[in-house]
């Protein structure tokens, strides 16, 4: 029996705006680590109470707090408080399914992007990330522990590159230019994935189970396209916008995601026709190798049905059959036979039908 489909969607039905509702299927608990730094200092820790969350909200410094575990609404709900997060805002945080986009308030930035990455499986993991970017602060919000952001926290430990020295806003590229890289990751192992199945089906037996393949890997494509081609929307508004938290020197560095973008993009158009041409290259080999299987099935009725034509006929029960009390009329009946058999090999290959 087929599985039955569930919607998320009907979390949603009928709840007042602004509700906050978790949609997702991750449950942890609440984990709270933040990164605090100027061009001198950075302090890293984890913060164990909502309380300590509020604190860097009026700080010179500029600070990272990086929140996990979107089923603690109650929590979440605070966090907005403390920060003065429109209800709306809070209600597409928890919300899972919300489509990557960008909203501009009088305070701060709400950005949602798509985290992907590959789990041990080669199974494509999709999340939901939430940024909040204020003045000095930038807010993260994640289902769960577990992220693309290694490499950020590393640059801001070890003050590599510019992050040290820019604005929160630069800090926002950071996050949102290390999950587009993962977005290459994710191309290139779908390309090697690509290259794999046309190499089975070329090959002399491809596999039974290559059409589930080739239907798991449409639907990883769409997935993955899914994710960025709202970015270039994002990207394109934040390059336009004119908003006091977007400094112009950072305009800059958006462009260069705008443009890795770009690039994906017509990356994920090549490969989904590249998989629906592995789709109607699996069909037309299936159909090759029947029409082989036929011609052969073909020729064979056909060179015997002159041989079934006599057999036939001397197999009759009439006595007045011409020949028939012939000494050698046995073995005439065969050579007659043979030379038809030969006849039409011979005249097959010259047709170039064998």
């Amino acid at each position: 029996m087929a599985k039955k489909r569930t919607t998320k969607y009907k979390k949603q039905l009928g709840q007042i705006p602004g509700a906050l509702i978790y949609t997702g299927s991750k449950s942890s608990k609440l984990f709270i680590d933040s990164f605090d730094y100027t061009t001198d200092y950075v302090e890293e820790k984890e913060l164990k109470n909502i309380e300590d969350v509020a604190h860097y909200k009026l700080t010179d410094s500029i600070t990272w707090i990086n929140i996990n575990g979107l089923n603690n609404t109650n929590e979440i709900e605070k966090i907005g408080v403390n920060y003065d997060i429109h209800p709306l805002t809070l209600e597409d945080i928890v919300n899972t399914s919300q489509r990557p986009k960008i909203d501009e308030y009088e305070n701060y930035l709400f950005v949602v992007v798509k985290m992907l990455y590959y789990d041990k499986n080669e199974s494509i993991v999709s999340e939901q990330v939430s940024f909040v970017l204020g003045s000095n602060y930038v807010l993260s919000f994640q289902e769960a522990e577990g992220d693309v952001f290694d490499s950020v926290r590393d640059r801001i430990r070890t003050k590599k590159g510019r992050i040290r020295n820019l604005g929160a806003d630069y800090l926002l590229y950071t996050l949102i230019d290390s999950v587009v890289d993962h977005y290459y990751a994710i191309i290139e192992t779908m390309g090697n994935k690509i290259e794999e199945l046309e190499d089975h089906l070329f090959s002399d037996q491809p596999k039974e189970e290559i059409t589930t393949e080739i239907q798991a890997l449409k639907r990883e494509v769409l997935r993955v396209r899914k994710a960025i081609f709202p970015l270039r929307e994002i990207i394109n508004r934040i390059e336009k916008i004119e908003h006091k938290l977007i400094h112009k020197k950072t305009i800059h560095f958006f462009r260069d995601i705008y443009d890795h973008i770009i690039q994906l993009s017509e990356n994920i158009d090549i490969y989904r026709e590249m998989i629906w041409g592995l789709m109607d290259m699996y069909m037309t080999t299936i159909s090759n190798k029947m029409n082989e299987v036929m011609k052969v099935l073909t020729i064979i009725a056909t060179i015997f049905i002159p041989l079934t034509f006599i057999a036939g006929i001397y197999g009759m029960n009439f006595e007045n059959i011409p020949e028939l009390s012939y000494k050698y009329g046995y073995f005439v009946l065969w050579g007659i036979m043979i030379v038809l058999f030969i006849g039409m090999i011979f005249y097959f290959k010259r047709k170039k039908w064998l």
